[in-house]
């Protein structure tokens, strides 16, 4: 038997003291707040979208732990209250970017009649429109999932250039048809 002490009064086996339990006659305490805080961090990494196992993985506790904490009654109901604040932050927020919109558009508008040069306001409308409208082409993907093969990435440039000259962003010239003028 392992950790086994053979010091009893009538010679029984007895195991060493569980250090993770109160001894006998004490009291075990908890840091409460510190286990609040860690439930808070738990159940934010879950607001945000993040699986049990990673959460887990991140603050380098068990699956078990985070997923106790988030089922458990307590934990549903902060769960519950954080997602309902989260969701009236983004109805507020598009509610004042779809007031901003028309003059966004104005902008633009002042742009094409050629009455409107100044490059900030562009910008501006642009931020607007794009970034915080979320118009905008992604210019960051997650390529951590993604694995190809160097003939997928050929099949790839084929394909793009076959819709390039489709589109007739590329035309295929013969030099025998361009009449050259040298001299």
């Amino acid at each position: 038997m392992n950790n086994v002490q053979n010091n009893t009064l009538y010679g029984f086996e007895t195991r060493d003291v569980d250090k993770r339990r109160a001894l006998p006659g004490e009291r075990k305490t908890y840091d409460i707040k510190q286990l609040w805080q860690r439930n808070h961090e738990i159940l934010r990494m879950a607001l945000i979208g993040m699986k049990s196992t990673e959460i887990a993985d991140v603050l380098r506790i068990h699956p078990k732990t985070v997923s106790m904490t988030i089922n458990s009654e307590l934990g549903r109901k902060k769960l519950s209250v954080m997602r309902q604040e989260r969701d009236e932050s983004i109805i507020d927020v598009a509610k004042k970017v779809a007031e901003m919109y028309p003059a966004a558009m104005k902008v633009y508008e002042s742009i094409l009649d050629g009455t409107c040069k100044s490059k900030l306001m562009k910008e501006t409308a642009d931020t607007l429109v794009m970034d915080i409208g979320g118009h905008r082409a992604a210019l960051k993907t997650e390529s951590a999932l993604l694995h190809l093969t160097p003939s997928d990435i050929e099949d790839f440039k084929k394909r793009g250039l076959a819709a390039a000259k489709a589109s007739g962003m590329i035309v295929d010239v013969d030099a025998k048809e361009v009449n050259v003028n040298e001299g």
